[in-house]
């Protein structure tokens, strides 16, 4: 039995009509193709929101960036918080004003060696079991 092609040489469309054998032709193109034109129809039907903007886009100047620092950075941050006036030593105890330092939010990864009391407007639950967090910073009187 001779195959299908071979059955059909000689034959200019091999049985496809003149369209279909090329490219997508019988299913109307590839993809979303013709969906403004001849499947305008089926387009309402099954994605109705396909075309158009949707939502918004927040602008840059109101998005809010915290800055987050995890536990185990602390020891880093000695100089940086020495120079903001931020760190006070009280026996075992280092005290800290991380917002002074631009520093929003206090993440739990790392360990810390020493004592630790920190001022910061938001702590993770793990940040919290690992160093002390302070309520409201101390109103700093004016360095000599």
């Amino acid at each position: 039995m001779p195959s299908r092609t071979r059955k059909f040489r000689g034959l200019r469309t091999h049985g496809r009509g003149i369209k279909a054998g090329r490219g997508a032709g019988k299913q109307g193109g590839r993809g979303n193709a013709g969906l403004h034109k001849y499947k305008f129809k089926s387009m309402l039907l099954y994605a109705p929101d396909h075309f158009g903007r949707h939502g918004f886009k927040r602008p840059p100047e109101i998005v809010v960036r915290p800055t987050a620092v995890n536990v185990g950075d602390l020891p880093d941050l000695v100089p940086i918080l020495e120079a903001a006036r931020a760190l006070r030593r009280d026996g075992g105890t280092i005290t800290a004003d991380l917002t002074k330092a631009g520093i929003d939010r206090l993440l739990g990864g790392g360990t810390v060696a020493d004592r630790w009391a920190v001022y910061v407007p938001h702590a993770s639950r793990h940040a919290r079991d690992k160093v002390t967090v302070l309520a409201n910073p101390p109103e700093s009187a004016p360095s000599p």
